[in-house]
């Protein structure tokens, strides 16, 4: 099954959460929708399919690979509170971010 939205070529550091407040998933890739739409379907095994996380709610691009996991890893050591801050510094709402990508 085709994915909407391909954006090959660019890094992404992304958020996805079960719901406002809930459950938190940090990743990088280098095509968002494609990755969030792998997450959404379930096609992930693991974490995220385990625990019904499927909401993005964050996203932030970078120059490169490298740079994308790097920010990843630390964003991932990060305490909750300093991720929620983040998450509502730019999405208030906790509004499911993926529409707009495709």
């Amino acid at each position: 099954m085709p994915y909407p939205g391909a954006q090959v070529g660019r890094y992404w550091v992304y958020i996805l959460a079960s719901k406002r407040l809930g459950t938190l998933y940090v990743g990088a890739t280098n095509n968002l929708a494609r990755r969030v739409y792998e997450h959404r379907e379930g096609l992930v095994p693991g974490f995220t399919k385990a625990y019904d996380v499927k909401l993005l709610v964050y996203a932030e691009e970078f120059a490169s690979i490298a740079d994308a996991r790097e920010a990843e890893a630390r964003i991932k050591k990060w305490r909750r509170a300093w991720k929620i801050e983040l998450i509502e510094r730019s999405n208030a709402n906790w509004d499911d971010l993926y529409p707009s990508l495709i």
